[in-house]
């Protein structure tokens, strides 16, 4: 093996998985628009919040500043702040991008499970992935899943979203020195 390939091994992309969690009720306003991943649902009511309540977008921002060591989204953007009264969930989920960028990150995917009665998501699935992966720069999937009238969710009383966000920071130096005992053994304990 020539000293290139050697360095080469202990060169290895550090990897972080984060959750990100998000819920919201449906407003009373009918002035109110449902926005889900960035996407406007017209006719449909709309989710109570402090900004657009776009749990799609909040569970994507949440699990990656998790992933990123970055704290959670109400550290960032918390509903006691006038500033973010009615703010645009995608301009939120943008700067989060940002801040993980900037601390030396690349997002692998997130993917999400989003948890609801209404509306179906089906129709609008491309649309929202499309969007959201236009502002993450990598891949956003959206799974959509019924509560089956069980709970609030159940009861078409709001919206739900998980979502795992993996970051990959290309390649982090490893230790060259001797093999750990875990090393030694295949990494089994």
């Amino acid at each position: 093996m020539t000293t290139e390939h050697a360095e080469d091994r202990f060169m290895v992309p550090e990897i972080r998985v984060g959750q990100g969690f998000d819920v919201h009720r449906f407003s009373d306003d009918p002035a109110r628009t449902l926005v889900l991943g960035g996407v406007a649902f017209p006719g449909e009511p709309g989710l109570a919040g402090h900004s657009d309540a776009d749990v799609i977008s909040h569970a994507c921002a949440d699990a990656l500043l998790g992933a990123a060591g970055l704290g959670d989204i109400g550290m960032h953007f918390p509903d006691t702040d006038p500033r973010w009264a009615g703010a645009d969930s995608i301009a939120l989920l943008t700067h989060v991008v940002d801040l993980v960028t900037d601390a030396g990150w690349r997002i692998g995917n997130i993917d999400t499970a989003v948890v609801c009665e209404r509306p179906k998501l089906a129709p609008r699935r491309t649309e929202i992935c499309e969007r959201l992966s236009s502002v993450v720069g990598a891949r956003v999937s959206v799974k959509g899943n019924r509560a089956e009238q069980l709970g609030a969710i159940g009861r078409s009383e709001g919206i739900v979203c998980f979502a795992s966000a993996v970051l990959v920071r290309p390649h982090a130096a490893r230790d060259a020195g001797p093999a750990g005992p875990d090393e030694e053994r295949g990494g089994q304990r």
